[in-house]
């Protein structure tokens, strides 16, 4: 079961002051264990797939990270430029003011920058923030991520003062449908929690306690 659930961990690591030497634990903790990804910052994608170009662990990155309040042409190039470096997994963040303030048509051509930069090279994982949505929005959000052809919804950055909810993780699942990945991320502490989200719907999840997580115990870490 544990081997199962790895398979469905982004072992991640997004602290703005992250170093080098956390960087190569999580790499060698993904490599041991069997993780989907390694979920890093930008600056070092290039240095993870090196790491792990021999191995099946996918490097996975973010984009317009944690605001989502950059243009979606800087995303655009942003996303090319991770998949230039080795990404094979981009998780955007949508343009969350954008959406509360119904402007809809950026939000979908925001996220298809994306998904089109993306297209036959990576995975494209949309970010729509739930902690600071509404149950409508929420709707709204996980509908134009599908309608652009986005291959997953995720729940949060980590950096909002919320993360991944069942309530939340059923309600996308209900949006999207069966198809489409749903990624639960932020405050995902332990295999309880894991396996809570998994029942709701999650077909991947993202946390910095991977290792916890499959070990049965019990971590502090937010992301």
């Amino acid at each position: 079961m544990s081997q199962n659930i790895a398979k469905m961990i982004d072992h991640t690591q997004l602290k703005p002051d992250t170093e080098k030497a956390k960087i190569d634990q999580i790499v060698e903790e993904a490599r041991e264990h069997g993780f989907a990804s390694v979920c890093v910052n930008p600056y070092w994608v290039s240095y993870c797939y090196n790491q792990l170009k021999d191995s099946e662990v996918k490097v996975c990155t973010v984009i317009g990270f944690p605001l989502g309040a950059t243009t979606s042409e800087t995303k655009a190039f942003e996303t090319e430029n991770a998949i230039k470096n080795g990404a094979t997994e981009v998780d955007m963040v949508i343009n969350v003011g954008a959406l509360k303030s119904k402007d809809y048509d950026t939000v979908e051509k925001d996220i298809k920058a994306v998904v089109d930069a993306a297209k036959g090279r990576a995975l494209t994982k949309v970010i729509i923030e739930t902690s600071l949505l509404t149950n409508e929005k929420k709707v709204i959000a996980c509908e134009l991520a599908k309608k652009v052809g986005a291959d997953y919804v995720k729940t949060s950055t980590g950096f909002s003062g919320g993360g991944a909810t069942i309530e939340d993780i059923t309600l996308m699942r209900n949006t999207v449908g069966p198809e489409m990945g749903v990624k639960a991320s932020g405050g995902v502490r332990n295999l309880e929690d894991t396996e809570a989200m998994i029942k709701a719907g999650a077909t991947r999840i993202g946390a910095s306690a991977g290792v916890q997580i499959i070990a049965g115990q019990q971590s502090n870490e937010d992301y």
